[in-house]
């Protein structure tokens, strides 16, 4: 235990030392060239606080080159899956954009997230202890992928551009490019930020020996992100306008090996989403003072068509109404403390048609308060909150009956007032050297993409999958400990007693197989994960040059190893445990080139609630090489996606019906380049601004438009 404590000092100490000497060389060169630059520091690969975990991905090219999926894949802890969706750490997660829940799960998730340059991201963070602050609804954790940008006086401009290749039967691309234009005046500042993706895929998938599928599909996404602030005296108001666009297609061949015959589809899918937010922000003497009032529109309009042996005609209208009030000061508590309070009224109308007909009205009003206290004394923090909320959920379904008649019924009404506690205690042991504990009360709502019984992405004549307008609620109570250090190394164990948890379910009845959405009464989860860093220099430096700390840790090489076990616990099937892998080396070349390697499995033998591991999940080994030039203005990223071609899903799920093999390939193995390119501009006065295409912590100085939980 001290070999490790000194191991991670040293660390520390290092990263601590040579970051501040690098900037303060930084700056006095600077300083000679250009008057009035300000230098902006070099970002954290990882960094870790008590109730969240934040990756940056704007200066990772192992993280930003390619689709935003492949780089949430590459996050230790983090599991992605057909079958269970998004997990980390055994926790459930709720998917935020800039601080806002998507409102979007499975398929069409997937397709989001897949649609979205990895490069279009400053950072991602996951949030494990959501506070009172946040909407009760984020479940187990929160997920919450951050767009900003940072803007400069007068006007800047940076180009993202990628191309990817994968070779399988045939050649397949992928390339997307966008541009960032950021200005400032004595009146007011801009950004926008304009890009497109477009994508080629192969999807191989074989289900029970009974039905094979060979899918082509081609996607294309358009998006604009876009931020106006004024000043107002002392006050700000923040305007924020996000588009997203997609359309594309698949040509699907399904062979039926019962009856030896082949069938073909092609489906076509068209989404628009759009979102306006408005933020007051009035400003105190007390710059600890704040008080923020935000009102955001979301609409989002989809359509899915399938043609061929099997026809489908369904869209989706989805429209939710956000306005909340969000305050915090100091208080005089121990040493030191804060109080934030707040309220929120959401109200959210998805409506589901199968050609002509309506077969889902949904409508979920949601009015909630919370208070939340923050406290020090000594080494102690200590935070006790409680959110309370009221929900108010109805709406009707309609569908035709075995006699082909049309029947409607109402939807499983919930009108409910809860009330969520949340309490944590960390003990600081030295600086950057914690253990905290904590405990919070949460519930899930089924998202509108579960309830929609069109959630379909194919139909053949022996398979079939849709949504579940029945869905009810989940409770959680999360408890959890952990030890981190110096923001790179923890260990922690955290458990979650679950009721109502929605799970995928597929069942086979004769020669028909099923994929649903069902809810188990109770499950228990039980989660282990350990992170450490290993710098080599800790193998090939002399004790004596380690205390000089003259090492830039730009120019470290080291190996970051991470692990995990996760166990659900089923009233009805016998699970066993699952382990998780992942290593990260970074290696620093001549011409100060960067290698970075990725490995990540989960070993087989495991199970995701109803599916069994039948070969190594996840598996993939993956590098990134890359370099900046022109004063780094310029950064160039060169990178080759599961090398060894093992990265496929193997499951077995556990049926009442008789169990059922699934199979699936995607053309994992690919080959790209990225570049990022800052275009010089003749102004010398360029200076860094607050955030204004979005920001999440309300604690921050710089002001953002986004704050937590919306």
């Amino acid at each position: 235990m001290k070999k490790i404590l000194f191991t991670l000092s040293i660390l520390s100490s290092v990263l601590g030392f040579a970051q501040e000497t690098k900037d303060n060389n930084d700056s006095k060169l600077k300083e000679k060239e250009i008057e009035s630059v300000v230098i902006t520091k070099t970002k954290k690969a990882v960094e870790q606080k008590a109730d969240r975990t934040i990756f940056d991905f704007s200066e990772q090219p192992s993280l930003n080159s390619g689709s935003l999926m492949e780089g949430v894949k590459k996050l230790p802890g983090l599991v992605v899956s057909d079958m269970v969706g998004m997990m980390y750490q055994g926790k459930p997660l709720d998917v935020y954009m800039d601080g806002r829940p998507l409102n979007i799960s499975s398929n069409e998730l997937n397709a989001f997230l897949e649609g979205m340059p990895a490069n279009s991201v400053e950072r991602i963070e996951i949030i494990t202890q959501p506070g009172a602050e946040f909407p009760a609804t984020s479940g187990g954790a929160i997920l919450n992928i951050i767009t900003s940008k940072s803007a400069k006086n007068y006007l800047t401009a940076v180009y993202n551009g990628g191309y990817r290749f994968s070779s399988y039967d045939k050649y397949r691309s992928r390339f997307n490019n966008s541009i960032a234009l950021n200005s400032r005046n004595k009146w007011f500042g801009w950004q926008v930020n304009l890009g497109q993706y477009y994508r080629e895929s192969l999807s191989l998938s074989e289900l029970d020996a009974l039905t094979r599928n060979h899918s082509n599909s081609l996607g294309r996404t358009y998006y604009m992100n876009s931020a106006f602030t004024f000043e107002l005296g002392k006050d700000r108001l923040l305007l924020n306008y996000d588009i997203n666009h997609n359309n594309g297609g698949a040509d699907i061949t399904s062979d039926n090996f019962l009856t030896d015959t082949s069938t073909a589809n092609y489906t076509n899918n068209n989404g628009l989403r759009q979102e306006v937010a408005a933020t007051y922000q009035k400003k105190f003497t007390d710059k600890n003072k704040k008080l923020d009032f935000k009102a955001v529109y979301t609409n989002s309009d989809s359509e899915f068509n399938q043609f061929g042996s099997q026809s489908l005609n369904n869209s989706s209208l989805f429209n939710s109404y956000n306005f909340r009030v969000d305050y915090s000061q100091p208080l005089k508590i121990l040493d030191d403390g804060k109080v934030s309070f707040g309220g929120l009224y959401d109200q959210q109308d998805f409506e589901t048609k199968d050609r002509s007909i309506i077969n889902l009205d949904y409508t979920r009003q949601t009015t909630s308060a919370y208070v939340e206290f923050q406290a020090t004394l000594k080494k102690f923090d200590f935070i006790a909150g409680a959110r309370a909320e009221n929900y108010d959920i109805t709406g009707i379904t309609r569908f035709y009956d075995d006699n082909d008649n049309l029947k409607e019924s109402n939807l499983n009404p919930f009108k409910k007032f809860k009330v969520f506690p949340n309490a944590s205690v960390q003990y600081n042991l030295m600086k950057q050297l914690f253990v905290n504990v904590n405990y919070n009360k949460k519930i899930s709502l089924p998202s509108v993409s579960l309830l929609n019984p069109n959630n379909n992405i194919l139909s053949t004549e022996t398979v079939t999958s849709t949504g579940n307008p029945n869905l009810q609620p989940t409770i959680y109570d999360n408890a959890e400990i952990k030890i981190s250090a110096f923001d790179y190394a923890y260990i922690g164990y955290n458990t979650s007693w679950v009721k109502n948890q929605i799970v995928q379910r597929v069942s086979r009845k004769d020669n028909f197989i099923t994929n649903e959405q069902v809810q188990v009464n109770s499950i228990r989860t039980h989660n282990f994960n350990f992170g450490m860093p290993i710098p080599f220099m800790l193998f090939t430096t002399p004790f004596s040059e380690l205390m000089k700390f003259n090492v830039n840790p730009d120019k470290m090489n080291l190996l970051y190893v991470y692990t995990g076990y996760q166990l659900q616990e089923m009233p009805d099937v016998k699970t066993k445990g699952f382990w998780i892998f992942s290593l990260m080396g970074q290696f620093i070349l001549p011409k100060d080139i960067r290698l970075q390697a990725n490995y990540n499995v989960i070993p087989k033998g495991g199970n995701f609630y109803y599916f069994e591991i039948e070969k190594p999940l996840n598996n993939a080994f993956d590098i990134t090489i890359s370099k900046k030039f022109m004063s780094d203005r310029l950064n160039l990223s060169l990178y080759a996606r599961d090398i060894f071609n093992q990265n496929k899903s193997v499951i077995k799920a556990v049926s009442t019906g008789g169990n059922v093999f699934t199979s699936n390939k995607y053309d994992s193995r690919s080959f790209g380049i990225t570049v990022n390119y800052k275009i010089p501009t003749k102004n010398k006065l360029a200076k860094e601004d607050p955030n204004m295409i979005k920001s999440t912590n309300q604690g921050d100085s710089n002001g953002g438009i986004l704050q937590q939980g919306q």
